[in-house]
């Protein structure tokens, strides 16, 4: 087996053994992204000597018997994360030349284990969008048919995960940004609870709603990096001091006595396609038969989730893309004018369509006489949400739904039409707007040969049995086994 292509739970076996080394494996997942990086397009910086370097010293910490984990595993780190001297984007043109001062937390900590960075993936810019075409510098490929989206916002983490071009990866997920993107991809993507994992230095889309989250060839890999990400961090206001247990302890009584909830509103979805109903239909099959309990449950207010989000999401983006000036953070575009007219340049220009409509959306919905109208009676809608999956899970341990309505689609089939991109979302963003965790993990094929997820939800902070559950269905299918041929 080329190195490529271990996961990370099987090179850190090999790496204790010493029967290879970091170095010999972040080349081989470097030459990887040289021979397929120019058509897949999953990442927009590449750190390779910074990478080699980094492989050495785990080298040496592994010879000191200083080794995590992931000392030496070679990773992806979404460009909307910043990473201290290795210049972040966020996919925008506006940050073409920003180069981080400092680590975010996540990447303190996966620094701290010895993990090496690899460089930086593609993305929707800023994190908005579905589909990874809205990057300002041009869009990532599904590895599995190059004329498809690999989903989005974090495609690129997704996609360089899929083409074993990085043992994992970080993403972040706003409305589904991690665990869509994996399904189309056909790998593992968790999104955990809000405030698990600290947001201190996630460049800000909606602040109530992202969260960072790992992306990984299997449940075990996903497992391994929440290990190092989570835990409390002062430096973020909203990161919770709730205790870190060892996420790869793992149920060892298999599902037997677990009840999972169905709800209805998500399997009745209108433009549900017939490929994903039958691949969903076939996991509950697939946990009936490993001891589990399914029950039918009702979250009333779903139908509601699209319209309340992309009312919350652009209002908090607006407020959060305001300092992107030419002045505090941006490139500036400077010709004869005032300096209003300077601001106007640098955004016009800076910002993509789908970055600019979501500003306008947003400002609209914050300004004065429409606040009411529209933000807080979104935040009502949340609160009805948040309020439903609090009912569910006192009839259930965890939910099952699918990922995405469909498989992934053409490359540039909706991006003439942004409200049926938005719809995309609709069975993941309700996990957003209640802070709860959701993973997405393979259940199945298309007719075509594009992977279908599954989505598990579980209460707030329950990641370690979500993780369980996807581990247990992983372990009794065979889906994660199948590889994209490149």
């Amino acid at each position: 087996m080329p190195l490529y292509e271990l996961t990370i739970e099987a090179a850190a076996d090999l790496l204790q053994r010493g029967e290879i080394s970091s170095e010999d494996l972040t080349r081989a997942v470097l030459a990887r992204i040289a021979a397929l990086d120019d058509r897949v397009g999953a990442y927009l910086t590449v750190d390779r000597e910074g990478a080699l370097e980094q492989a050495r010293r785990a080298d040496e910490l592994r010879a000191a018997g200083q080794a995590t984990a992931l000392t030496g595993i070679p990773l992806g780190i979404k460009d909307v994360i910043c990473t201290r001297g290795l210049r972040t984007t966020c996919a925008s043109r506006l940050l073409d030349n920003f180069i981080p001062p400092y680590d975010a937390t996540v990447m303190q900590r996966l620094r701290q284990a010895g993990a090496v960075v690899l460089g930086k993936t593609n993305m929707d810019e800023f994190a908005m969008g579905s589909s990874t075409e809205n990057s300002g510098f041009g869009p990532t490929a599904n590895p599995w048919d190059l004329s498809r989206i690999p989903g989005g916002s974090s495609g690129g983490s997704a996609a360089a995960v899929a083409a074993n071009m990085c043992l994992g990866s970080l993403g972040s997920d706003t409305g589904g940004s991690i665990r869509q993107p994996a399904s189309h991809c056909g790998i593992v993507g968790l999104k955990p609870t809000y405030g698990r994992v600290s947001r201190y230095g996630l460049v800000a889309f909606a602040s109530s709603l992202d969260q960072i989250g790992p992306l990984g060839k299997s449940v075990m890999d996903c497992a391994l990096l929440m290990n190092v990400i989570c835990g409390h961090d002062p430096r973020d206001s909203t990161s919770v001091s709730e205790p870190v247990p060892d996420f790869t302890r793992l149920r060892a009584d298999g599902l037997q006595g677990l009840k999972i909830g169905l709800p209805v509103e998500y399997f009745e979805a209108q433009g549900l396609d017939a490929d994903v109903r039958q691949a969903v239909a076939g996991a509950v099959a697939t946990v009936e038969a490993l001891g589990a309990e399914t029950v039918e449950i009702s979250l009333p207010h779903t139908q509601y989730g699209v319209a309340a989000y992309y009312i919350i999401a652009p209002s908090e983006a607006s407020s959060n893309l305001a300092r992107y000036d030419g002045v505090r953070f941006g490139v500036r575009r400077e010709d004869d004018g005032d300096l209003l007219d300077m601001f106007r340049r640098t955004r016009s220009a800076g910002f993509g369509a789908e970055v600019k409509r979501r500003i306008i959306l947003g400002t609209y919905a914050l300004s004065a006489g429409y606040y009411d109208a529209y933000y807080g009676k979104a935040s009502q809608v949340r609160t009805l949400i948040i309020e439903d999956f609090r009912k569910a899970f006192a009839q259930c341990d965890v939910l099952l739904s699918p990922v995405a309505p469909t498989p992934a689609f053409a490359i540039g089939e909706k991006t003439a039409d942004p409200l049926t991109m938005y719809l995309s979302d609709v069975f993941t963003l309700c996990a957003n707007l209640a802070g709860i965790p959701g993973i997405s993990i393979p259940c199945g094929f298309s007719s075509a040969g594009l992977p279908i997820g599954l989505q598990i939800m579980g209460r707030h902070f329950d990641e370690a049995r979500l993780l369980a559950v996807a581990h247990h269905f992983e372990q009794a299918t065979d889906f994660h086994k199948r590889k994209p041929e490149l």
